[in-house]
């Protein structure tokens, strides 16, 4: 899995691409951390090259949610694969993250 992070005005750009799996999960995790630690709650998560998640990634995302809410921020995942969106879809992961 590949992270690029980068900061566009008051809003915090993540592009993912590859899988994230149990093999990566850590390393995604200390990827996003500094954004869990950080004032600006705005994150807008690329994941046109996200090619799958699993259970390890969606408890990511899911940290990662309820952080930027506790920070009255906002969490907007888009351009999401078809296969990567149903994982979103079955787990009720979409009822909890915006995906555009």
């Amino acid at each position: 899995m590949e992270v690029t992070i980068n900061q566009v005005g008051n809003k915090t750009m993540v592009t993912l691409n590859g899988r994230l799996d149990t093999t990566n999960a850590s390393q995604f995790q200390q990827d996003i951390t500094p954004l869990m630690q950080s004032e600006n709650s705005d994150i807008e998560i690329e994941c046109e090259g996200m090619e799958y998640t699993s259970s390890q990634g969606l408890r990511m995302f899911l940290m990662l949610q309820k952080n930027v809410t506790a920070h009255h921020g906002k969490l907007v995942m888009k351009n999401m694969r078809p296969q990567v969106k149903e994982v979103f879809d079955i787990t009720g992961f979409s009822n909890i993250i915006t995906i555009l």
